[in-house]
């Protein structure tokens, strides 16, 4: 079910990314589960500190801290979507976690409404694909934090990971040598989308979040990588191959992205879309695809002595 209502930042981390399949669901849950406790371990919270969480979502990370801060600390939800602010404040209250919440509507680059020097913390997890402005948005996490304050983040490298979307012989990790003309077609709705060359998720590397974390002014700087080639078979199970087409079919790679029956639909015939499914269903109902995957965690601590 989709919210049109809702921004296409909101409908995407809640909906679109799990192409309804909840065991999809389930698993992505879990992968994020892991990545949100590196983060914050990295960001050695303290009892009574203020956090900012910069471009939220559905507050993984935000969530995951308001134990750390204590009742007398703060975690500040900052994104661009005031949909999925609503949606984190609507949790919060569950929760009864407002008295330690506050929710900020801005965008990485432009964290202007927090003062300098106001928080102890600042995380922020698969934000930084989004944004052209990268300088910018790391000199705002240096500004906002005090002296001595930890900058924790989280982000994957698609320059390594979707490198075989520039391959003419591999669509997501498949082999799609007898049909490259079909998807070639297909390709144009996701360029279309994301113009390749104006995006923000090609342009930077694992040394170019290092060098923006120097120049900013950290005075440590911390970088862990982690890059793996897997075939895809191992991470189903049998109960989920009757899904898997499905799932692929309704799941958009990234909230700027169509989904793959949208892509098919807006660049394909008919006659074309089912020559495509029949050639490409089989693979993914075995999942016979190569996964690859590059994501870096980067940590830093701004100079104990400053006046920034």
């Amino acid at each position: 079910m989709t919210h049109p209502a809702r921004d296409q930042w909101a409908q995407w981390l809640l909906h679109r990314r799990f192409g309804g399949n909840p065991q999809q669901q389930k698993k992505i849950e879990e992968r994020l589960a892991q990545i949100r406790d590196h983060v914050l371990q990295r960001a050695r919270i303290k009892a009574e500190e203020t956090m900012l969480d910069v471009g939220c979502g559905d507050g993984l990370i935000a969530f995951g801290a308001l134990d750390a801060v204590g009742e007398q600390g703060t975690v500040i939800f900052s994104d661009i979507s005031q949909d999925l602010l609503d949606h984190c404040h609507t949790l919060a209250q569950q929760m009864h976690m407002l008295d330690r919440s506050q929710f900020l509507q801005a965008s990485a680059e432009d964290l202007s409404a927090l003062a300098s020097q106001s928080v102890d913390v600042v995380t922020t997890r698969s934000v930084l694909i989004y944004v052209k402005k990268k300088r910018e948005a790391f000199q705002h996490f240096y500004r906002v934090l005090k002296p001595g304050g930890r900058l924790s983040l989280f982000e994957p490298i698609n320059r390594f990971a979707f490198s075989d979307s520039a391959s003419p012989h591999r669509f997501f990790g498949y082999e799609i040598g007898p049909v490259r003309p079909l998807i070639q077609k297909v390709w144009t709705s996701y360029r279309r989308a994301q113009p390749s060359q104006d995006n923000p998720m090609m342009d930077f590397d694992e040394r170019d979040l290092f060098t923006l974390a120097e120049r900013a002014g950290f005075a440590e700087v911390h970088l862990e990588l982690q890059a793996s080639v897997v075939p895809g078979g191992a991470e189903w199970d049998d109960e989920d191959e009757r899904h898997r087409w499905e799932t692929f079919l309704k799941s958009s790679p990234n909230p700027l992205a169509p989904t793959f029956e949208e892509a098919m639909q807006q660049t394909l015939t008919a006659e074309e879309a089912e020559q495509l499914t029949a050639y490409l269903r089989p693979l993914v109902e075995k999942n016979q695809r190569e996964e690859r995957s590059s994501v870096a965690y980067l940590w830093a601590v701004k100079h104990a002595r400053t006046s920034v």
